[in-house]
């Protein structure tokens, strides 16, 4: 059975912290692709704050392009913006997707969503539909953890890189340089498109 990687996120932007830890976890847990799954609309985050999620897809498809074994997948993008993105319909969606080529999905996930995955939609079938790879995050320890997946998942150790999507955005709106915090084709692609000044 193939092992592909789903890491979800807003990559709002794509960072070089969220390839080196994919490359990272590919390595580790042997992976044959790690699919990057940008939100349409997070249940757990400030929707108004993301950029338009086909200047997203076209930043992931630049930073990935050069790696075979990355991938972009527009599953919840497609969806539309109108629905919450949950990690569950997803998961299911790829299931029926991957029923025919025998894929195992590997759900990447950092220690930070683990602290809240009780209040997740149906966070026992995550369990079900994939096996769940939880990576150390800066400022979060496995104590943090009140709910009892912590017992389910699969703790994957990962390069601490404290780069943050947050502060790339400060950095943009104050003119300041982004250089070696994104791939250079991404700083390219932001800077042309005049993302994340307003």
């Amino acid at each position: 059975m193939k092992r592909y990687g789903v890491f979800g996120g807003a990559f709002n932007p794509v960072h070089l912290a969220h390839l080196i830890i994919a490359e990272d976890v590919r390595q580790q847990m042997h992976l044959e692709k790690v699919l990057f799954i940008p939100y349409a609309n997070p249940p757990h985050k400030d929707f108004s704050k993301l950029a338009d999620a086909k200047h997203r897809i076209a930043m992931l498809e630049l930073a990935v392009k050069s790696n075979p074994h990355f991938e972009v997948s527009d599953i919840e993008v497609k969806r539309g913006s109108s629905e919450k993105s949950y990690t569950v319909d997803t998961l299911m969606e790829l299931r029926e997707i991957f029923k025919k080529d025998e894929i195992k999905p590997y759900l990447i996930i950092g220690m930070d969503n683990l602290v809240e995955l009780h209040t997740w939609k149906d966070p026992g079938k995550l369990f079900v539909l994939s096996e769940v790879c939880v990576l150390n995050r800066p400022g979060y320890l496995i104590q943090d953890v009140e709910n009892e997946f912590y017992r389910k998942v699969t703790f994957v150790p990962a390069p601490n890189i404290d780069i943050s999507a947050t502060d790339i955005r400060h950095k943009i709106k104050e003119d300041k340089s982004i250089k070696y915090l994104v791939p250079d084709e991404v700083e390219i692609y932001i800077f042309e498109h005049k993302l994340y000044k307003e």
